[in-house]
This record gives C-alpha cells, sequence and structure tokens, in this order.
C-alpha cells in the first residue's frame, strides 16, 4: 500500500511522468516499513505477523533485530548511493519520529494516564508520519522544492491517523486479521476506544478498567469482559466517527487538485484505509 502512494501521488502531480528517484522512493518505503514491522513484533512481543509466524518466532529476537537493522540500512543506502538527499532527509526524520512516537506509547503504558491528545500524537509519530513520508516522497521525487511536497505530507498525515484508528478498531474485533485480538490490551496500550470509555464512564467502572489493563491484562476472560465493556459504552463508535473525520479532511485536501486517474485511484485509497477488513 506505501509504494502504491508514492507512485500515486507523484503521477498525480507530475501528469503520468515519473523517474527513476520515483522508483527509489517508493523502494525505500517498502523496506523502511518492512524494518519496522519486524522491530515491532520483537517490541510487542507478538508471534505473529500477516497470518504467519513472526521472524522473532522463528528465529528469536536477537535475529529479528539484526534483520530489521539490515533492512532499515539498506533503505537508507538506496537514497545516498543515487544521492536522493533530499528523499534521505523526508524518510530519515520519519524514522525519528516513529522512534519517537514508540517510546512515548512505552513511557504512558507504565502509568496508563494517556489522553486523547496524546494518543493522537502517538500514532501521528508512529504510523500516520510513514505515510506522510510516502505521500511526500511522491512529491518530492517529481517536483522538488515545490508548495506540493508540504501539502502532500498533511494529507498523508491525515490518512495514516485514520489508518491507525482503524487497526486499534480490529483488536476489538472477532476476525482472523493475522493478529491475535486484544493484544493491545495485554500490551497495555491505551488506544482510542478504551481511552474514550476511561474518560466517559462512572468512577468507579473507570477504576476497574485501569485495574483490568494494568494488573490483569494477561487474563483471557478479564481481557474479553474489558472489550465487551468498551462496545458497550460507545468505545468503537467514538472511534468510528473519530477514523471518517480523519478521512474527510484527507479527501477534502485531495479536492483541491485536478481530476484525473490518478487522483481517484488516490481517493480509493482512502476509502480502502476505512473499509478494509484487515
Amino acid at each position: 500500500m506505501r509504494p502504491m502512494f508514492v507512485f500515486l501521488v507523484a503521477k498525480m502531480l507530475s501528469k503520468d511522468e515519473v523517474n527513476d528517484r520515483t522508483y527509489r522512493g517508493a523502494a525505500v518505503i517498502e523496506l523502511i516499513h518492512t524494518a519496522t514491522l519486524v522491530h515491532d513484533d520483537v517490541v510487542d512481543d507478538s508471534n505473529r505477523r500477516r497470518g504467519f509466524f513472526s521472524v522473532n518466532a522463528l528465529w528469536k529476537n536477537k535475529i529479528a533485530v539484526l534483520v530489521g537493522d539490515f533492512l532499515l540500512s539498506k533503505g537508507l543506502l538506496l537514497s545516498i548511493d543515487n544521492d536522493d538527499f533530499d528523499l534521505l532527509k523526508i524518510i530519515s526524520v520519519a524514522v525519528r519520529e516513529m522512534s519517537e512516537g514508540e517510546l512515548l506509547q512505552i513511557e504512558k503504558a507504565r502509568r496508563l494516564d494517556i489522553t486523547e491528545e496524546v494518543y493522537y500524537e502517538i500514532i501521528r509519530q508512529k504510523t500516520a508520519t510513514l505515510i506522510a513520508a510516502c505521500c511526500s516522497l511522491g512529491a518530492a521525487a517529481v517536483k522538488p522544492g515545490s508548495e506540493d511536497i508540504e501539502k502532500m505530507r498533511k494529507f498523508g498525515e491525515l490518512i495514516g491517523m485514520a489508518f491507525q484508528i482503524k487497526d486499534d478498531l480490529f483488536d476489538y474485533g472477532e476476525e482472523k486479521i493475522g493478529k491475535p485480538t486484544g493484544i493491545d490490551i495485554k500490551e497495555q496500550k491505551m488506544t482510542l476506544p478504551l481511552i474514550y470509555t476511561v474518560n466517559n464512564v462512572a468512577e468507579k467502572d473507570k477504576r476497574w478498567l485501569i485495574n483490568s489493563v494494568k494488573n490483569h491484562n494477561k487474563d483471557k476472560k478479564r481481557v474479553r469482559e474489558v472489550i465487551e465493556f468498551v462496545k458497550e459504552n460507545g468505545g468503537l463508535d467514538y472511534a468510528i466517527e473519530k477514523m471518517k473525520y480523519f478521512q474527510h479532511e484527507a479527501s477534502a485536501m485531495l479536492d483541491q487538485y485536478p481530476d484525473s486517474i490518478y487522483k481517484e485511484s488516490l481517493q480509493t485509497m482512502i476509502d480502502y484505509v476505512i473499509e478494509r477488513e484487515k
């Protein structure tokens, strides 16, 4: 999905013409994204990725960390070896922000004092910044130095926000999506459905929720009870509403550009982000 954003933005802005920089930008994004997934599975202690065993499940954490580092270095060197320093800066900023977002999430998980504003900052850095980089890379590849680079960065960030909220909603579903349901609660991650519920229920229920996430997050029965409680108290409905808000804002930014098949495809990508089943 992420390389597709690079190509579609580049084609929309250049009227069909793409260059070698566009292909390199797409390749860098895929290498960097794969590296972050390998590292994420180590951080989350997750044994599954897209329905298969994760690298750390097969070969343990040491190998997984080294594989992630190798992929990261290959991506950065692809830009350096071709003097794509403007593209390198975009992707390097994204890598820094993803790391900061992960650290912020870990810090907040220890105290469980995350607010909705902090949650948005975490997902902006952890997820949205990479999709923002995809879109700004597409613009920078064909129109270096243009104002479209920042516009497309913001466009991608909005899509990324919607994407992560959708991902968080999967944790409350029952479908087989390639990762265990309830893993966010197990990892003490306060996602939007839970944050909303904690802040909008009676003090007694709030204490029960916090205690469940903090002290009973490995108890499968308790986790299921938390999931049902969040559903019954509007947590999922609120998150869906916010997800659609970011979708609408992204579509509004796209409306600033002339109609084309590439613009239509980007709109389809926006819709896919919130309609996907996994």
